[in-house]
């Protein structure tokens, strides 16, 4: 066990135990619980989530909240603090080993063993280049936006408890002395943020400076090629098309496909209106072709379905998780590391590329609040800048081989006899 207050203490060897789990319920008021390491409820924690469901956060924020105080109760459960008497040691302590731990590498349930504690093998790739896409793995440390969103995450669940007068009299995790001035972002008023004491700096940028990764048009088709199901040919269609996200898509209902107006309804993420969103054709044939397959089979038939199911039987809706394993397999073929949110990219940047197509088109079509979102996908990338550049060469080149021509009224003889033969 790793015992606080000493600041020696060995911080990059410690395991963190692999107790507890956040456990997804089928319960629109309660979407998600915490276990502890004894399998009980954590009720402080579901408190909190009734708190953050009030105010209108999305199940999937309440998932990404749950993951770090899922960390946070693994790590007391390993110094053996409760949650209420935890201190700005326990909360110091979590912070520096987040900074300079390596991260617990998930391992198959094949292959794990009886003891939570044993640290397996990280992959060698981790933090590697791509060598067809050129992006690098997940690396073996915690990102700095991993430990700044986990900070702000168990500031707030103790503030909630402070204020409910449920938890400790003193946020182990404080604010910061100083007050520190955040830029602007576009179309955003300035805005100063105290900040967390144990919250790491993460660069904030006014401007984006980083392109939008995307599948140029070759490796795409490498990548619909390696697809094995009309299923999965479908979705790469739709979402390369409309650029719905991978969950408004996978969510998405029998009758809300409209293929005489080419037209596929989804809800989307963060206001969840429903919109329909204009789809390539053949993203309509690919769908109509993977449904004859599936409605023969036995998949569930009529307009309150829903329209991606698993391929074998017993059938079931195809999940996020699912659609990222096929995916995966895909780019196991071919060596690559593309994600299902390249896809949204990818449609973005090719309809922001077209100058027929007006931006605040593209902006209701990707469901972006603010203009300055779809302008990120603008840029060129690293690849099509390298052409453009070769472009540019070559027509540098062919127009100095071409002869001039003398203008209407003037006699080459003349000119040659005036000038000689360099003009």
């Amino acid at each position: 066990m790793l015992e606080t207050g000493d600041p020696s203490r060995d911080l990059i060897n410690f395991v963190l135990p692999q107790t507890g789990a956040l456990v997804e319920v089928a319960d629109p008021v309660q979407p998600y619980v915490l276990l502890d390491a004894a399998g009980n409820v954590v009720e402080p924690v579901s408190a909190f989530f009734a708190e953050l469901q009030a105010c209108s956060r999305p199940p999937s924020t309440i998932r990404s909240y749950g993951m770090d105080l899922l960390r946070w109760w693994r790590f007391l459960d390993a110094v053996g603090v409760e949650w209420r008497r935890a201190t700005r040691a326990e909360a110091r302590d979590f912070a520096r080993w987040m900074a300079i731990a390596p991260k617990p590498v998930r391992v198959h349930w094949r292959r794990r063993t009886a003891d939570p504690r044993v640290r397996s093998v990280a992959r060698a790739s981790a933090g590697v280049p791509n060598a067809v896409t050129g992006r690098a793995g997940p690396g073996l440390m915690y990102a700095a936006t991993t430990r700044a969103h986990c900070e702000t995450v168990l500031r707030s669940f103790y503030d909630f408890h402070l204020d409910a007068g449920t938890g400790p009299i003193i946020n182990p995790f404080p604010l910061g002395q100083e007050r520190r001035r955040l830029p602007a972002a576009a179309g955003r008023p300035a805005r100063s943020s105290p900040g967390g004491r144990y919250r790491p700096s993460v660069p904030v940028r006014s401007v984006p400076v980083r392109v939008p990764r995307r599948i140029p048009d070759a490796r795409f088709d490498e990548l619909f090629a390696a697809l094995r199901h009309n299923r999965d040919r479908a979705l790469l269609a739709f979402w390369v098309s409309n650029g719905a996200r991978a969950e408004e898509l996978l969510t998405c209902r029998q009758r809300d496909v409209l293929p005489g107006e080419q037209l596929l309804g989804v809800v989307r993420k963060g206001t969840r209106a429903y919109q329909h969103l204009p789809s390539s054709a053949d993203a309509f044939v690919w769908l109509r072709l993977y449904q004859e397959e599936a409605w023969r089979a036995g998949v569930p038939r009529g307009p309150g379905r829903w329209l991606w199911w698993t391929l074998r039987p017993p059938f079931r809706p195809l999940t996020y998780h699912a659609a990222r394993a096929m995916f995966g397999r895909a780019n196991r073929s071919l060596g690559s590391n593309w994600t299902l949110h390249d896809l949204r990219k990818t449609a973005a940047y090719r309809m922001a590329r077209d100058p027929k197509l007006a931006l605040t088109d593209v902006q209701w079509v990707l469901g972006h609040a603010h203009l300055s979102t779809t302008q990120i996908y603008l840029p060129a990338g690293r690849d099509e800048i390298v052409d453009a550049v070769r472009a540019h060469h070559e027509r540098q080149n062919r127009e100095a081989r071409v002869q001039a021509v003398p203008a209407a009224g003037y006699r080459p003889d003349s000119l040659d006899e005036l000038f000689g033969r360099a003009w």
